[in-house]
């Protein structure tokens, strides 16, 4: 191995801002081919999936006939956005109109700044100069920030040349100036006026991308404008898309999502839309070719400089197996909830374990996979209390009453037991039937199915591994998942089972 495991620092970072292999070892999942070839506008996944990955590689784009432009929204001011509501229309299209519109400003500002093919002919002259001059006449700037759109202070200044009758304003000999307050009631009109120069004005040759990530930072699941305002978003992407599509311009405006996140999401619709326009990142799906271990190799030959083909096993001793006669390999996934950064994760814990042991031996032992257990279980641990704190308002006594278990896997009895033991833990109108079925949103814990019931043979059911399948409360025994095993201090079986070789297994 051209380079040892003990000199090298790390795998990679688990998240895309902190990556620095994500450039160079990225792997082209399905969602990605869907999203940079239009096929499909809407990506969803856990967190930690990959969507933020896919973002910066469509962002990033080095290629000179693409032009992109990604939005994510640590600061974005909502409160101005939120008063673009447009009344008299049905709920989910209440947001529709305001997110046209900075998608269709996002567009204007790629014309008009960046794409150094325009304009492409006459007529996309001719829309350019109208489009140059209402960014100008309203933002003062033909490249104005995000921030701006809806600002108080921000006038419209629409042009005769725009031919747009805005409700009970017409366009006459003269600029209109339209208070940015008074946009909701006429917003279709400017939109139609605007999107009809903009979308002829892209270039035919040219990929155009609107991207839109970290939707989720701020989600409340009691704030309906939050709903309300990702299905305007999801719905305007569409409208734009299909717009484009029919004028053989070559646009696709993506939403990243969190996948629990668009489960709560109704609108009309819906159903057509996931079908045709939803692309889910998964990885170690029975069917499909993605895994965690073609990701891994990447990342290992990278910083092994070895050839992808079989790096795992350059990296990891898999002729020795782990306990139950399960490879490396499985050992880990099962811990994970099949996602890169919970693999990545794993990997950087084995691997500081492994150089702790003074580079023991040059590949990973199955001493350095379990050393790395505690570690990696607090981390998946507190990444689980990230995503549920918003949606189980006692979530931290929700995982004590797990950590009075005995063991990873019980009965509803047990449950119970434990709950009238710590019934200082329940909050009112909660049992334990409620709680396991919050827990069993997020894959905390899973439910048993004879022969697998038509969820790919698994025995214990997770939602990371079945997205469609509903908690059963009626199941004979139910399991915490295996990664917060060391961080809940519970033992593998209980003290009357018995490990595959016959002996009793209490860790």
């Amino acid at each position: 191995m051209a380079n040892a495991l003990a000199s090298i620092q790390s795998f990679g970072g688990i998240d895309a801002d902190t990556d620095q292999l994500l450039d160079e070892c990225f792997e082209s999942h399905a969602a990605f081919l869907d999203a940079n070839e239009r096929r499909r506008f809407l990506i969803i996944g856990r967190k930690g999936s990959g969507k933020t990955a896919i973002f910066r590689k469509i962002l990033r784009s080095p290629a000179c006939d693409v032009f992109t432009l990604g939005h994510t929204f640590r600061d974005y001011p909502w409160h101005h956005h939120d008063r673009q509501i447009r009344s008299g229309v049905p709920q989910q299209e209440c947001f529709i109109h305001s997110w046209k519109y900075l998608i269709l400003i996002g567009l204007a500002k790629i014309l008009v700044n960046f794409d150094n093919s325009q304009p492409w002919n006459e007529v996309a002259a001719d829309h350019l100069s109208k489009i140059e001059a209402f960014i100008i006449d309203t933002y003062g700037s033909k490249d104005p920030d995000i921030h701006q759109i809806f600002q108080p202070a921000t006038k419209l200044k629409i042009s005769p040349t725009f031919s747009a009758k805005l409700g009970p304003i017409t366009a006459g000999a003269s600029p209109t100036i339209i208070p940015i307050s008074d946009l909701p009631a006429i917003a279709p009109e400017v939109n139609n006026a605007i999107s009809e120069k903009i979308i002829g004005s892209l270039n035919p040759d040219i990929k155009y991308f609107v991207l839109f990530d970290e939707l989720d930072l701020g989600f409340d699941p009691k704030d309906q404008n939050y709903s309300l305002r990702l299905i305007g978003l999801i719905l305007a992407a569409r409208d734009l898309n299909l717009m484009a599509r029919d004028s053989g311009r070559l646009l696709n405006v993506i939403v990243f999502l969190r996948d629990d996140i668009y489960e709560r999401l109704n609108f009309e619709d819906k159903n057509k839309l996931t079908e045709s326009a939803l692309s889910r990142i998964t990885w170690d799906a029975p069917g499909l070719p993605h895994t965690l271990k073609q990701l891994m190799e990447r990342r290992i030959a990278k910083v092994l400089d070895v050839d992808p083909s079989g790096a795992w096993e350059v990296a990891f001793d898999e002729a020795k197996e782990m306990a139950g006669h399960q490879t490396k390999y499985q050992h880990i996934t099962d811990r994970t909830m099949l996602r890169p950064r919970d693999m990545i994760k794993f990997s950087n814990a084995i691997l500081d374990v492994h150089k702790l042991n003074a580079g023991r031996g040059v590949q990973f032992a199955n001493e350095d996979v379990a050393g790395a257990l505690k570690g990696y279980s607090d981390y998946l641990l507190n990444e689980l209390a990230d995503e549920v704190f918003k949606h189980i308002d006692g979530y931290r006594r929700s995982f004590d009453l797990l950590r009075e278990l005995e063991a990873l896997q019980f009965s509803m009895d047990e449950f119970e037991q434990v709950c009238q033991k710590r019934n200082d833990l329940i909050e009112a109108g909660h049992g334990p039937k409620e709680i396991l079925a919050e827990l069993f949103e997020f894959s905390v814990v899973g439910f048993y199915q004879p022969g697998g019931g038509g969820y790919g043979g698994a025995e214990y059911v997770f939602r990371y591994k079945s997205p469609q399948a509903s908690f059963n409360p009626n199941a004979g025994n139910y399991q915490v998942h295996l990664g917060l095993q060391k961080a809940l201090g519970l033992k593998r079986y209980r003290r009357t089972s018995k490990s595959a070789d016959g002996d009793e297994e209490g860790n």
